[in-house]
């Protein structure tokens, strides 16, 4: 089963394979010369037969002899005369290597082919060889030179010029080359899923952690000009993988029910900003009051994709600067309140461990029904896992062909060494065929009569009161 999941997922290689060895077999058979065969056959017998032992001596004699023979018709001694009578200009090492001999077990019969490009001096060399054989046999057995060859040689079969030819046979090239082809690109499938280092499926996931797997986001090439996909087109299929992970996040931990929680990643650029975002609209659409916070004070990008004003914010809150009231912003139509960063500080994670930033959290909780707070990632900086011990624990992005495994796999690390609570993971940019489970959102589901697309005329979207996002940030 295991190889069946890798050939799924490395279908493309394996035909990308198996492909190239097929066109380099079809390309080597369209420049192969033809090659054409010409074959005769003799047959040895003794010259002295008369009774029936010697008949059963000379049987064993011959069935001895032929086994020389056949060396014979490659040596010197016999392609000299046959290169002299066919009139050709090779040499009897380069003929040889032209001449098959071949002798069927336990007969007294030689079978030889001659192969060349050109069928007529093929014929014309298998000719000489019929000629001059015979009589080589014979001078070679002879005790004397007047005394008479004991062994007989007869002509079974005379050479004709071949009509097709043997050599190249397309259809056994290209069955061969497909074979080949398809043996080659299976191994280098499985190579490349050995050495693929990217954390890529719901099983790479569930292969490194046993926390919960609380949904895969999809990946969209549109993303970067929508990223509120929630309110953009609130019927595509990416909109409702954010609301299943608003109900799956329900019955994460329910005797607990946490409500305060950081949402955050491995490294940069994995989607834990669009993703916070996005299920925290998710989350007031629902009828819950939600506040979500700006907790990357390092590159803060969420008040970005929300269009709002983010020149005081959270920072100025723990320095004692503005009360909370002052630099909370209401969003959209339902419940949703945003804090944003405020200015960058030079120590964002002593803000961010500090009893003011306790407060915050607990002023926070007792107004709205849930906190979600976009951290920075965990590799780079200390920050989430800092703010991991004053919530109720840390909901880890995963994007799809972004992060390592030994980088996921790090990062969970930092949460048992600061024992944090890790709630769940989400994979982000799954890609769109990937099949299995809540990983298939290449189907939409929409109202009847509902013909709305993302964007409108000129491609600007439908939905003008939210944000107007910079393609650089998407990701973050």
């Amino acid at each position: 089963m295991a190889y069946v999941q890798i050939l799924i997922r490395r279908w493309r290689t394996l035909a990308a394979v198996a492909l190239s060895v097929l066109a380099v077999s079809a390309f080597m058979t369209l420049l192969a010369t033809p090659m054409y065969t010409s074959s005769t056959q003799f047959f040895v017998s003794t010259a002295d037969s008369a009774s029936s032992s010697q008949l059963a001596q000379g049987g064993a004699f011959t069935q001895q002899r032929v086994k020389s023979y056949s060396q014979l018709l490659r040596s010197p001694r016999l392609l000299n005369p046959v290169i002299s009578k066919a009139g050709i200009k090779d040499s009897a090492a380069d003929l040889a290597d032209r001449i098959t001999a071949a002798t069927p077990p336990d007969t007294v019969l030689i079978d030889v082919s001659v192969i060349d490009p050109s069928p007529t001096k093929a014929r014309d060399v298998a000719q000489a060889i019929a000629e001059v054989f015979p009589t080589v046999v014979a001078d070679l057995e002879r005790v004397t030179p007047d005394a008479p060859s004991p062994v007989k040689v007869s002509l079974l079969r005379e050479p004709v010029v071949a009509s097709t030819p043997v050599a190249p046979r397309p259809a056994r090239n290209l069955a061969l080359g497909l074979v080949l082809g398809l043996v080659a690109g299976f191994g280098a499938a499985v190579a490349k899923h050995l050495l693929d280092t990217k954390l890529r499926t719901k099983q790479d996931v569930e292969a490194l952690t046993d926390a919960v797997i609380l949904g895969g986001i999809p990946f969209d090439d549109d993303a970067s000009k929508h990223p509120l996909i929630i309110q953009a087109d609130p019927h595509a299929g990416r909109a409702e993988a954010f609301r299943s992970l608003r109900t799956n996040l329900q019955f994460v931990d329910a005797t607990e029910h946490p409500r305060v929680i950081v949402v955050t990643s491995s490294i940069a650029g994995e989607g834990k900003s669009t993703t916070t975002a996005n299920l925290a609209l998710a989350m007031a659409e629902s009828g819950a009051s939600v506040c979500v916070v700006e907790g990357d004070l390092r590159r803060p990008r969420l008040l970005t994709y929300l269009g709002l004003e983010g020149s005081v914010g959270l920072t100025d809150v723990l320095i004692g600067r503005y009360g909370l009231d002052d630099v909370l912003q209401p969003f959209g139509a339902h419940s949703l309140t945003v804090l944003g960063a405020g200015a960058s500080p030079p120590n964002p994670s002593e803000l961010l461990g500090s009893t003011a930033m306790r407060n915050v959290l607990d002023d926070l909780r007792r107004r709205f029904d849930f906190v979600l707070i976009d951290g920075a990632p965990v590799l780079p900086v200390t920050d989430s896992t800092v703010l991991t011990r004053l919530t109720d624990g840390a909901i880890i992005v995963a994007g799809s062909g972004v992060v390592t495994k030994d980088q996921f796999d790090h990062a969970l690390e930092t949460f048992e060494t600061v024992k944090g609570t890790v709630l769940g993971v989400v994979l982000n940019r799954v890609p769109r065929q990937t099949r299995g489970g809540y990983y298939d959102y290449r189907y939409e589901y929409r109202p009847e009569g509902d013909g709305s697309s993302r964007r409108g005329k000129g491609g600007r979207r439908r939905n003008e009161d939210t944000t107007h996002p910079r393609k650089d940030l998407v990701g973050r």
